[in-house]
């Protein structure tokens, strides 16, 4: 019989597929979500994680790989570092799936079998969403801190700039880390600073929100810093078009459908984001598009051994590696329910995070859940900017990602709110 060990070393063989086409669980995607599920549930039978990715990275370092503090190898580790021991790794991409037959399909044709799925397969950038912008991306001065690789041309065209305008858009689609288009602002403006230009520059920040975050709390915080800083925040305004030779970006106001272009030094976006098709065509998808999961026991609403967690399920919350840690727990202990021919349990609140850098290393702690429900950790408030928590962010967060919520251990600070607070929940 072949051990777990060889089975890793050589799954990629399509004769062994097809000789292992059955698991106990079967995880989809190898993401934060994935590689944490899957790291639980190998202590309970046989676990095929699918994902064609070679690389691994903890994407929440890109907003200071975008300000030239940390680099992205610092974010970036191997997916074989990262895929649990004893686990089956398939590389290949998952092309469909069959919930009525407990099938997942993938792109070399193999039909992978399961009593349990959990889908963790994220979600889609959609630069493509605006004119423009995939032909421009990446030079120009038209950067962005989403996606592999993006971050190091905005440090570049951060460190470069002799003054200026900048622009720093929020999609007007789903995002990944709502925080992370303004965080940049916040440390390009400190840049300024420190090297003597910021009196040569202007910044202003484009939103399709109606305000400038989506929690009142921390939205005054931001405004207040916005204005001390001299940043301007412009609300209902989406980008729609950009002309990166020129150097112009064109915006919408969303209320009144007028399009108004502004000429830019560097234009820094925030990926518009979907849902995959690869959920949103199937079964397991709701009308818009994501897998169709209780917001509070994270079970598919039709499919009672189906689950999802991060960015791809349909928990209406901030989509943030902080929401795959506090999802990971309850995920886990309700298939294990499942398995037993128990009732599952509500168990998530919706808790995300955001850890929004405000520049001269400094940091708010965003933390809330559903419905803008006040979540924090510490018994302070964390609407103050703290220098602690940037170091947090900088130095601790990283470490309890790698070695804790892909390894299945860190399932978010739930526990020690608990304890700072002597019990009380909020």
């Amino acid at each position: 019989m072949l051990s777990q060990r060889t089975v890793r070393q050589v799954t990629s063989l399509g004769f062994l597929a097809r000789y292992l086409s059955h698991y106990k669980f079967v995880v989809a995607g190898g993401g934060s979500g994935g590689c944490a599920a899957a790291s639980n549930l190998v202590k309970h039978g046989s676990v095929a994680l699918i994902d064609p990715a070679k690389d691994h990275y903890y994407q929440p370092l890109w907003t200071l790989v975008g300000a030239g503090i940390k680099t992205t190898a610092d974010s970036h580790r191997l997916e074989s570092e990262c895929v649990p021991e004893g686990a089956t790794w398939i590389k290949q991409r998952v092309e469909g799936f069959e919930p009525d037959t407990n099938t997942v399909l993938t792109a070399d044709g193999e039909k992978i079998t399961y009593d349990y799925l959990v889908v963790a397969l994220g979600l889609d950038l959609r630069f493509d969403l605006v004119k423009g912008l995939p032909e421009t991306l990446g030079k120009n001065g038209v950067c962005s801190n989403y996606g592999p690789g993006n971050a190091d041309y905005t440090w570049k065209t951060l460190s470069s700039l002799k003054g200026g305008k900048l622009l720093f858009t929020f999609p007007n689609t789903t995002i990944k880390c709502a925080g992370a288009p303004q965080k940049i602002m916040y440390l390009a403006e400190s840049h300024l600073r420190k090297v003597g230009i910021r009196s040569d520059s202007t910044l202003t920040y484009h939103t399709a929100l109606p305000a400038i975050f989506g929690v009142p709390k921390y939205a005054a915080t931001l405004n207040r810093l916005a204005a001390e800083k001299g940043c301007e925040v412009v609300t209902k305004s989406s980008l729609v078009e950009v002309n990166g030779d020129k150097k112009e970006a064109v915006f919408q106001n969303l209320e009144t459908g007028e399009k108004t272009t502004e000429n830019f030094d560097m234009l820094h976006v925030g990926a518009p984001c979907a849902p995959s098709p690869v959920y949103a065509s199937s079964p397991l998808a709701d009308s818009a598009g994501w897998v169709d999961v209780n917001r509070s026991t994270l079970q598919h609403n039709t499919y009672n051994n189906v689950f999802a967690i991060g960015d791809c399920n349909s928990c209406p919350t901030g989509k943030t590696a902080a929401k795959v840690a506090a999802e990971s727990g309850v995920l886990y202990g309700n298939i294990k329910r499942v398995m037993k021919g128990q009732e599952v349990v509500s168990g998530y609140d919706g808790y995300t995070s955001c850890p929004l850098t405000v520049g001269d290393d400094k940091l708010v702690l965003a933390e809330f859940g559903y419905d803008g429900a006040i979540l924090e950790t510490f018994p302070i408030d964390q609407a103050k900017p703290s220098s602690l928590n940037y170091w947090l962010k900088k130095e601790v967060m990283p470490s309890l990602y790698w070695r804790g919520l892909i390894r299945g251990t860190w399932r978010g600070p739930g526990f020690v709110r608990k304890a700072m607070r002597l019990g009380m929940t909020s």
